[in-house]
């Protein structure tokens, strides 16, 4: 039988076979729209590569151990510091022990294999050196797929930034492992987990109930606690004066007498407790708490006890001190360690200190209890981690705002745990969930940061030099690891890297430059891949792929890191797989303004044109844990779980940067589609989860444009088409399975078209999801967002912690309780965002969004201070609102954050409630209450969202104007002329044209009025009107005005205008002759417009013509489409099916490989499998693999 693991994500899943297959079995039956996965992902989902092939059940890479071949020869070459080791042709060496050099180089046909193992892992060796470089020919070997290294091996990089005696090596620097164009380099660690999830929350004080102190001063008697074996709480506290009470006395013995068996129970002395202590009180004590001295206490005799009801004297831990002249050595002090149901360790101590200094002197006795974990805290995981060995190191992620709240543990022997189960040294200082909350996955991610092959650069203790020390306070002139292109074979696995990286360009822990294909498609049998490493403590990235395709990283962590994590470079690195990697704690770097934070953004100007000063907010401030400069990459169950910035960021080259700049063909990556994106979680970032928006600047500092190389830039919308060809069809992007939690600012923000979101989960997000949709005029037409089958959470019962620079705290949640809040106290919550449009929500829930006094949390919003256009096209459907939605929409109010609420887009906008899912009115609009342009007199107000519920159609008439940038438009209707809308237009003032998009009831009358003379030229163009809609409009001139009025058809694609006439009125009639289709703002032939030229003398008159208009063209208000009835049914099929998102964190399809069957002819059989259904959907033979095999996997396995 072979196993393949495959990640069951979308399309079409293949494996190659000898014989049909006898059955199959799915981890997961995901629906996935449209992505076809190909025969190159088949194989670089395997670690090793495996095959079922002709006769034979399976064959697996190498089985030989490299350091068992009898042509090498034993190598203990000593330590010369001083000594430039060269491996020639022809030595092929086994290290049998430790060595230091100078350098080592490893020349054409020269093989080193590091280091000797053996079978007990006992032979550890550590190589010293300055740098390592690996020739064409030559090789390094550690361990090998299938024969794991065993023992202990480290390569010691070192060396500092300024040594001017030590020379650079040419494209590697300094402190490097380099590979060469024809080397190879094979490093094969011990199979170990690499991270998993926490299945039980740890508090932050490592006890579920958390931890418990207590002291004060107390008169006579005895204090009493009594605490659960099983939890740790607390269940009992009281004060028995058995000083002056007999009744007390006896009330005490009555006390213990009812307590169950193994109840921990705790006393303590205040002052004097004997005068009125009864004998069969203490007999009590001594019978049920196995006491020793109660008998015997003394007047003001300090004395404290902790023990188990029925365990005896062995059980007891008790301490008494004598009474001498308030001497301050009369504490008394018992304590004892007990063990929780969950394996955690907790000590319980009670103190009686009648004699404390002053406070004795004054007579106030001091008695103290404390319950607390110990070094006992043990990690409940999802995962089977029995490879985790004392000693390792973990680092478990943040799950709240912060990710400064990750924290790493030391293991400790646990012979008690089981196998899902490890025991850290020291108490958490932060509560790390370990639960599903409220339907999102909100497990936090424990990571090993131990491996036995470890690569470290070896640190001074401070900064020196020219190394940013205005930034950093440490050494950050780390190690690095440099892989040219066309090296014979790289296979890294299960390797620790610490210290590694440069703030220097180039000099990253893992860096393939310019390798091109480094999969099949460039000739290798064995495509490269890097998994399960470890990249912990690092000066810059984690992995660079830098011009190369197709590369596997794996099951890597990355962790507490400077600059982006997870980095392509130059914008034109297409179909590499991240597969099950987590990165946390990324942290600001130097090297691209998109690493800087605002302090670096605006200090480090050497790039810039003159005196040009960078902002911040729009040119740096985006480093990322996955930086994806090109979205036909796959990323497939990976978790960003604490950046700076963001988790996820997709930005769009314009061109290939960097060294591939002229080098490649335009890549285009704004119109290339996305590849698989499914099963990924973010949380803990500060700006974003994932965000999908912007490009880089792709020209040098200029006087025309002082910006640096490569910052942010707002050049690009994402808007992906077959072969990246604007001019064929649309290819949906799919996101499937995104758990975004935690995030400060945005839990996802989606720029672009053509995005479909669906099984995700939003919990605990500044804004849970913003589409912000390209498809309003006059962007990408036809575009259009989507999401689905999702799940938005407002506040959880994750409540977080107060600390770990969580800067807000303040109360929330359906419960009211305090915890830590998104960017500020008043922040208005919302789940689901609307800018732009069109976009769609439907099937998904709502839950907790209740606002506060402070706030107006809200399950639906608006993008703040908005001054874009809204589209009327944009529609919810089928959702659910549970009990706990206080707010189902908001449409803002003058205050904080909302300013006076009064920018275009904030007074536009207006959603679609299709269904009556939100308000109970089918096919409805919901708007801003103070839009009349809107409005009818059946609308229904809902005072506290500001809005208002309307019938009606509606759609925008976009105006454009030349020659008088800086006025106002006012826009009356005549059913309500009182109440116009005023727009100040979307340009900036000064702008040579203006623009101003009102949504318009259609079937109505209008007036336009300006605050000023009136332009010289508008157009009006007809957007969102369906065929037949209509409008009358009415535009105010002086009297002396002479119009050139024409109406066209724009065909926007070759800008051709047709059906040209001249009516020559200041009335317009603006009615849509032709059709729309789909999601396109403008109709079939094109966007219908009316352009309109004015001539007059009069050209310093204010043209406000309301005081001419009205009366004479009031009109009665009335409804164009009558109000629907309130529906009282419960909704059908609304809300997300899923009532819990979770991410799956081990996917797989085990396969069947038999031998070959009798009359079968050797050769391949191939079989292609539906990823959603698990069903065989085709099968073919070949007779080997060629050109048509190739031709088949690329062509012949159709979209689903």
């Amino acid at each position: 039988m072979c196993f393949v693991e495959f990640s069951v994500c979308s399309g079409k899943v293949g494996y190659l076979a000898n014989k049909e297959e006898q059955g199959q079995r799915w981890g997961d039956n995901r629906p996935s729209a449209r992505l076809r996965v190909e025969f190159e992902f088949y194989k670089m989902l395997k670690s090793e590569e495996i095959w079922c092939v002709g006769g034979v059940a399976c064959i697996a890479g190498e089985d030989n151990c490299p350091d068992h071949s009898p042509s090498l020869s034993s190598w203990n070459p000593g330590h010369n510091p001083e000594k430039a080791m060269v491996v020639r042709g022809g030595d092929l060496f086994r290290l049998d022990s430790s060595a230091t050099f100078y350098s080592l180089t490893i020349q054409s046909g020269g093989r080193l294999v590091v280091f000797a193992d053996n079978t007990e892992g006992s032979k550890n060796i550590t190589l010293r050196t300055r740098n390592v470089l690996i020739e064409d020919g030559g090789s390094l070997h550690i361990g090998a797929p299938k024969c794991r290294y065993r023992s202990r091996a480290t390569i010691t990089l070192l060396g500092r930034s300024d040594e001017k005696a030590v020379a650079e090596v040419p494209e590697l620097g300094r402190k490097f492992i380099g590979v060469r164009g024809g080397a190879t380099l094979e490093l094969h660690g011990t199979e170990r987990l690499s991270w998993t999830l926490l299945t039980r929350s740890i508090p932050s004080s490592g006890l579920a109930t958390g931890g418990y102190a207590f002291q004060r001063n107390f008169s006579r008697g005895i204090n009493l606690r009594v605490v659960d074996q099983d939890t740790a709480a607390v269940l009992f506290t009281e004060r028995y004066d058995t000083y002056d009470s007999r009744n007390d006395s006896r009330r005490l013995m009555h006390l213990l007498q009812s307590l169950p068996a193994g109840r921990i129970v705790t006393l303590a002395v205040g002052d004097s407790a004997t005068k009125n202590l009864l004998d069969e009180t203490k007999r009590t004590i001594q019978s049920l708490l196995g006491s020793t001295y109660v008998h015997d206490l003394k007047y003001r005799q300090a004395w404290a006890l902790v023990s188990v009801i029925g365990g005896g004297n062995g059980s007891c831990s008790e301490d008494v001190r004598e009474h001498e002249n308030h001497d301050t050595g009369g504490k008394a002090l018992a304590r004892k360690n007990f063990t929780t149901v969950d394996g955690v360790g907790f000590s319980v101590t009670k103190t009686a200190n009648p004699t404390d200094l002053i406070c004795a002197l004054l007579g106030f006795p001091i008695s103290g209890f404390q319950v607390d974990a110990v070094d006992q805290v043990v990690l409940n995981l999802q995962d089977d981690v029995h490879t985790w060995q004392p000693g390792n190191h973990v680092v478990v992620a943040s799950t709240d705002y912060s990710m400064h709240q990750a924290e790493e543990f030391t293991l400790l022997p646990c012979p008690h745990c089981t196998s899902r189960q490890v025991r850290v040294q020291g108490r958490p200082q932060f509560g790390h969930m370990g639960e599903i909350v409220d339907g999102v996955d909100m497990r936090a991610e424990v990571a090993l940061l131990s491996r036995n092959i470890l690569i470290y650069g070896e640190m001074e203790n401070t900064c020196y030099g020219n190394n940013w020390c205005q930034f950093f306070g440490h050494d950050t002139y780390g190690g690095h690891i440099k892989i040219f292109g066309n090296f014979t074979s790289v296979h890294l696995s299960h390797v620790e890297l610490r210290n590694m990286g440069q703030q220097e360009q180039g000099r990253y822990p893992v860096h393939f430059h310019r390798c091109g294909d480094v999969d099949w498609r460039g000739g290798y049998r064995e495509p490269a891949y890097v998994d399960g490493l470890s990249i912990h403590h690092s000066f810059s990235r984690c992995i660079t792929i830098h011009a190369t395709n197709g590369l596997l990283v794996k099951d890597t962590v990355g962790y507490d890191t400077l600059g982006h994590c997870f980095f392509l470079e130059d914008g034109m690195e297409q179909r590499n797989t991240f597969f099950h990697n987590l990165g946390l704690v990324t942290r600001p770097g130097t090297l691209l303004p998109t690493d800087r934070n605002e302090t670096m953004c605006t200090s480090i100007r050497d790039k810039v044109y003159k005196n040009y000063t960078p902002s911040p907010s729009m040119e740096c401030k985006a480093v990322s844990t996955f930086w994806i400069a090109n979205p036909n990459n796959n990323l497939i169950s990976n978790a960003a779980a604490g950046s700076q910035d963001a988790g996820i960021w997709y930005v769009f080259h314009s061109s290939s940067t960097g060294d591939s700049h002229g080098l490649f063909p335009e890549t285009r990556a704004e119109l290339t589609p996305l590849g698989i994106f499914y099963n990924n979680r973010v949380h803990s970032n500060f700006k974003a989860g994932l965000f999908i928006d912007k490009g880089v600047k792709t020209t040098n500092a200029s006087a025309a444009d002082p910006r640096e190389y490569l910052c942010l830039d707002n050049n690009a919308r994402f808007r992906p088409h077959e072969n990246a060809d604007p001019n064929r069809p649309r290819v949906a992007a799919l996101i499937d399975t995104l758990i975004a939690f935690k995030n400060n600012d945005l839990g996802a923000w989606i720029r672009g078209g053509d995005i479909t979101i669906q099984n995700s989960g939003f919990a605990d997000n500044g804004v849970g999801l913003s589409f912000a949709s390209d498809g309003s005029y006059p962007k990408d037409e036809g575009s259009s967002q989507e999401v689905t089958q999702s799940l938005f959470v407002g506040e959880s019962r994750n409540r977080g912690f107060n600390g770990g620079q969580n800067k807000y705290w303040g109360q929330g949640g359906a419960d009211g309780k305090m915890r830590t809040l998104p960017r500020n106290r008043t922040f208005p919550i919302r789940g689901f965002q609307i800018y732009d449009g069109p976009v769609r929500i439907t099937q998904s829930t709502f839950r907790n969004y209740i606002p506060t006094k402070e706030r107006f949390t809200s399950a639906v919003g608006f993008n703040l201070k908005n001054t874009w256009q809204l589209t009327p096209r944009n529609n919810l459907s089928k959702l659910s609102f549970q009990p706990t939605v206080g707010l189902r929409a908001f449409f803002g109010r003058p205050g904080q954050w909302f300013d006076e609420n009064d920018l275009d887009g904030d007074k536009n906008s207006i959603f679609h409630d299709v269904d009556g899912s939100v308000t109970g009115y089918r096919d409805t609009y919901v708007g801003r209450a103070d839009n009349y342009l809107i409005r009818h007199p059946g609308c229904i107000n809902i005072t506290q969202w500001n809005g208002v519920v309307c019938s009606g159609t509606y759609s925008q008439v976009y105006i454009q104007t030349q020659g008088a940038s800086s006025l106002s438009l006012s826009i009356s209707r005549d059913d309500y002329p009182e109440a116009p809308l005023v727009l100040r237009g979307i340009n900036s003032q000064g702008a040579l044209s203006q623009q101003y998009q009102p949504i318009l009831m259609m079937s109505k009358s209008y007036t336009l009025h300006w605050n000023g003379p009136a332009p010289r030229e508008i157009v009006l163009s007809l957007i969102n009107f369906n065929q037949g809609d209509w409008v009358l409009v009415g535009l105010c001139y002086p009297s002396d005005t002479t119009f050139q009025v024409m109406a066209d058809i724009n065909d926007r694609q070759s800008n051709i205008f047709d059906d040209i006439s001249d009516y020559g009125l200041l009335w317009l009639y603006l009615r849509a002759r032709q059709g729309r289709d789909g999601h396109s703002y403008c109709s079939v032939k094109g966007c219908e417009r009316v352009k309109v030229m004015a001539t007059t003398s009069s050209s310093k008159l204010t043209c406000n013509c309301t005081a001419k208009a009205y009366p004479k063209y009031t009109k009665t208000p009335s409804a164009v489409v009558p109000m629907p009835t309130l529906s009282n049914q419960p909704c059908k099929d609304c809300g997300a099916s899923q009532v819990s998102l979770v991410v799956h964190h081990t996917v797989f399809v085990p396969l069947v490989c038999n031998s070959i069957g009798k009359g079968m002819k050797p050769g391949i059989f191939l079989v292609s499998v539906d990823a959603c259904s698990g069903k065989v959907t085709n099968k073919r033979f070949f007779s080997k693999m060629d050109s048509k095999m190739e031709e088949y996997l690329k062509t012949g396995l159709p979209k689903r």
